[in-house]
């Protein structure tokens, strides 16, 4: 190699050597001040509950409301699904709900009347026997006063007038009698007649009945699905994403927008399993954002992983993703979210500060720093 070769690669290799040294001052001038060791840092990003918003039935999008980014309110209405077919069918369900009632009244009225015409052929039987048996009674009474001879001969003869008319009456009586009995026949075959037309009929009415309530059934759910095609938000929020558009056809479950709940908003960190076990729920939090260093967010710490987990690849280096941690969850401030909501930008990454020791005080650098 010539002397020039070597100028080059002895250049190149002071490059190098400046650059690492500047490499290394820049980190040192950078480097956070150490922490106290009641006090753990982990790096995360800043997340907030997802809720989608999606079709219970397939069907066809008729309008949407809102836009990405728009803000909303719970039980706002967001969007509208197609309800010409659901409305149809309903008003097919109705009309076989009207029809079934119609039915079971005719098989009511059916039946009453025939349980008008049985008791009323039970009368005349009972009316006729009635009358014969008091024929028959008169006639022994009179027959016995003449065959013993009590009484006058004028009494006799009132009396044997009497038997006279009394057997006419009787005769007239039997030939009613059975008249009576074939009118009887006559009755028990119209209420045989009757009560099978009764079954027949208490059938229809039941069948009607249950066709009725299958028909209301049908209505009140199609009912609910109508009510379901208004599709409102359950949350106050704001809009992440528009995932559809009018005119889609959509299946059951598809989604159409993705709301942000800004009410639930956390930054999810991780720290090793030495640091973790001291980790209180509730313990005080404070989240520096990269974006923003110069305001210092209070959250608390609101879950604690159980099992242990590999560092994910974003948050930390390869050597780091070696080892164990606990995945930390801390939940911002009620109150601040109410005043920034309308700033908060999920995904940014940032630097989140656990105090272990309640009775710590807190460094200068992480006291609460609010932006105006």
């Amino acid at each position: 190699m010539g002397k020039s070769g070597w100028k080059k690669r002895l250049v190149v290799g002071v490059a190098v050597a400046a650059l690492a040294m500047g490499s290394v001052f820049v980190w040192r001038q950078l480097k956070p001040a150490g922490l106290p060791d009641n006090f753990a840092v982990g790096n995360g990003r800043i997340e907030a509950t997802e809720i989608d918003i999606a079709t219970k039935t397939a069907g066809r999008i008729k309008e949407i409301l809102v836009n990405d980014g728009d803000v909303v309110e719970a039980d706002q209405v967001v969007a509208r699904m197609d309800i010409q077919t659901l409305e149809a069918e309903l008003r097919q369900a109705q009309a076989q709900v009207r029809q079934a009632q119609q039915a079971k009244a005719t098989a009511t009225a059916i039946v009453a009347q025939r349980d008008s015409a049985k008791a009323t052929a039970a009368a005349i039987v009972a009316q006729r026997q009635s009358e014969l048996a008091l024929a028959e009674k008169e006639l022994t009474r009179s027959q016995q006063l003449a065959f013993k001879g009590a009484g006058s001969q004028q009494q006799l003869d009132t009396d044997y007038t009497r038997y006279k008319s009394t057997t006419a009456a009787l005769s007239a009586a039997q030939s009613q009698l059975l008249e009576a009995q074939s009118a009887i026949a006559a009755a028990k075959s119209q209420a045989a007649e009757a009560q099978s037309a009764l079954e027949v009929a208490r059938s229809q009415a039941v069948e009607a009945q249950s066709t009725i309530e299958a028909a209301l059934a049908t209505t009140e759910r199609l009912k609910a699905e109508i009510e379901d095609s208004i599709l409102k938000a359950p949350r106050s929020g704001r809009v992440q994403y528009r995932m559809a558009q009018p005119g889609e056809v959509l299946p059951a479950g598809g989604k159409i927008l993705t709301i942000l709940d800004l009410s639930d908003v956390y930054m999810t960190f991780f720290l090793p399993e030495t640091l973790a076990g001291r980790v209180a729920i509730g313990a005080e939090t404070r989240v520096v954002l990269d974006a923003a260093p110069q305001y210092v967010f209070p959250a608390q710490v609101s879950f604690v992983a159980s099992v242990a987990q590999f560092t994910p690849k974003t948050v930390e280096t390869t050597t780091e993703r070696q080892k164990l941690v606990f995945r930390v969850k801390a939940q911002g401030d009620p109150e601040v979210l109410k005043r920034y909501g309308a700033r908060v930008k999920t995904g940014l990454p940032g630097v989140a500060t656990v105090r272990l020791d309640p009775h710590a005080p807190w460094p200068a650098h992480l006291q609460v720093r609010l932006a105006p």
